[in-house]
């Protein structure tokens, strides 16, 4: 398969993995009724049941995991397998954010607050800083790629 045609695929991987995300924090969200979730802090995640923050930390844990073995099953040099977590790491967590548009109506902007992540603790950010790294983890999968793809000595015509 292409490699153009490698990443088309592994785009609509990213893209279903994040609308299904979406769907799990919409059933999340929908089982934490009354905390504040729009507004996220640190405060709030602590009111939050511990049970459900430690089946959110091993959701979040498997989520990686599954990143690095699509990786590691799709690619063999380490350069490329990078380019390949980073590129799925980066449509999952778009569409996430997507799909919680969609489903929710939320963020209503990019600046709102949100939990980006539990491991190991919360990281607590506006919406547009995993934008921002998604943004730049594409960039620099398409920068891997396009490196290895150039045979050595030959030039970008």
């Amino acid at each position: 398969m292409k490699v153009k045609t490698r990443f088309m695929v592994l785009a609509v991987f990213g893209f279903t993995m994040g609308i299904m995300e979406s769907i799990v924090v919409v059933y999340i969200r929908r089982i934490i009724e009354g905390v504040d979730v729009v507004n996220l802090t640190g405060r709030v995640v602590s009111n939050i049941p511990a049970w459900l923050i430690g089946i959110e930390q091993v959701r979040e844990a498997c989520t990686i995991v599954m990143l690095v073995t699509l990786s590691l099953l799709v690619e063999k040099d380490k350069w490329r397998r990078l380019a390949v977590f980073l590129w799925t790491f980066a449509l999952w967590d778009l569409f996430y954010y997507a799909g919680l548009k969609i489903f929710l109506n939320w963020p209503p902007s990019i600046t709102t607050i949100d939990c980006l992540f539990l491991i190991p603790c919360p990281w607590i950010a506006p919406v547009y800083v995993p934008v921002i790294a998604s943004t730049l983890m594409i960039t620099a999968s398409i920068i891997i790629m396009h490196k290895l793809n150039i045979p050595a000595g030959e030039k970008k015509k």
